[in-house]
């Protein structure tokens, strides 16, 4: 099956990696990375796999497949559109936005499946196949592998525990005016070393501001790397906002914080304060949301078994068997308006 994975962000890499990985170990598919660059400059695999930056290149590849972890594909590409999302953010109104780009929605648990079947029921043109989460895959595969680092991390810092700081980008959600002083004193009092993960899209003022703050404090640390799952595998407990990042350090039953969170219902230690070091004895110390989390785990995503990939490359051939691979998607006028906006026209 020829499949293309359209990587139109940066934290988009991660997601759709154990696709590329699961293709090319089974030798059943072939594909082509859809890379755009005007948000993604380096391209960490470009040695590694078949790829381009050209619509006109994925047409002319005629792809039975795309898979697409956002909201917006060209509606003029051949093939299945499968949305595989980018997290796990349902109290996030867009998360449940029907866009009209997508033939499947290929959800990560029963909280979710429930919901899409639904819209499903209401739209009448998109299909529902419940897979699990791809970085579940990447996480199977990896839960050990960064022991060594954060060994090493412990030992040369001198801690005893490591806390991911991972905040949204959006204005109107970040911690970021707020927590700083707050992530100070916490680093000061507790025995911890601050890793700081922000999200590719963060304003630019607030990186550079935190990246100072790194320079100045020895027990925090910068990270600029666009894989956030890695630390969080890394880290005993994470701070965040309203960030979909919540919900993937949960699904690793470890603790989180967080700073004045939207959701309506939540499994964690939701703070309206500054007080982080009262939380942090609360939340990881006393450890009082475990039963919350659990459930988390098992309506969210309990597909931890390294089979995600799989089911959904398999989701995908059931659907073209049924309905054949579509040549375009039929939308209004606007939404095909706002998809050649986005990524140009091609000839056909």
């Amino acid at each position: 099956m020829r499949t293309v994975l359209f990587c139109e962000h940066k934290y988009a890499i991660s997601i759709l990696k154990p696709l590329s990985d699961y293709a090319k170990t089974t030798g059943k598919h072939d594909v082509l990375w859809f890379i755009d660059e005007r948000n993604i400059i380096n391209f960490p695999y470009e040695e590694e796999v078949q790829w381009t930056n050209s619509i006109q290149e994925v047409y002319n590849y005629s792809p039975e497949a795309i898979f697409v972890p956002g909201n917006i594909v060209p509606y003029y590409l051949p093939g299945v559109k499968a949305e595989i999302f980018h997290g796990y953010a349902a109290e996030k109104k867009d998360h449940w936005v029907i866009r009209r780009y997508l033939d499947m929605y290929l959800t990560q648990g029963p909280f979710f499946t429930k919901r899409f079947k639904e819209l499903a029921q209401k739209y009448k043109d998109f299909e529902v196949v419940e897979t699990g989460w791809t970085r579940q895959d990447w996480i199977y595969q990896n839960l050990k592998t960064y022991d060594p680092l954060r060994n090493k991390w412990l030992k040369e810092y001198d801690r005893k525990n490591i806390v991911l700081y991972a905040p949204t980008f959006s204005p109107s959600l970040t911690s970021l005016p707020h927590i700083k002083d707050s992530l100070i004193q916490l680093v000061r009092n507790k025995n911890i070393l601050l890793l700081l993960k922000f999200h590719p899209l963060t304003d630019k003022k607030w990186v550079e501001e935190y990246k100072e703050l790194a320079k100045q404090e020895q027990n925090i640390l910068w990270i600029d790397d666009h894989n956030v799952t890695k630390y969080m595998l890394i880290a005993d407990l994470m701070i965040s906002d309203t960030s979909s990042t919540v919900y993937e350090f949960l699904l690793l039953d470890k603790p989180v914080i967080t700073y004045k969170n939207v959701a309506k219902n939540k499994y964690w230690l939701d703070i309206d304060h500054l007080d982080l070091i009262k939380a942090y004895e609360e939340a990881k110390e006393q450890d009082t949301y475990q039963k919350e989390r659990q459930w988390i785990i098992d309506n969210y995503d309990p597909y931890l078994d390294g089979k995600v990939a799989e089911r959904m490359f398999v989701a995908v051939e059931n659907y073209i068997k049924v309905h054949g691979v579509p040549q375009y998607r039929r939308l209004n006028l606007w939404r095909k308006y706002q998809s050649v906006k986005k990524f140009g026209r091609i000839k056909k």
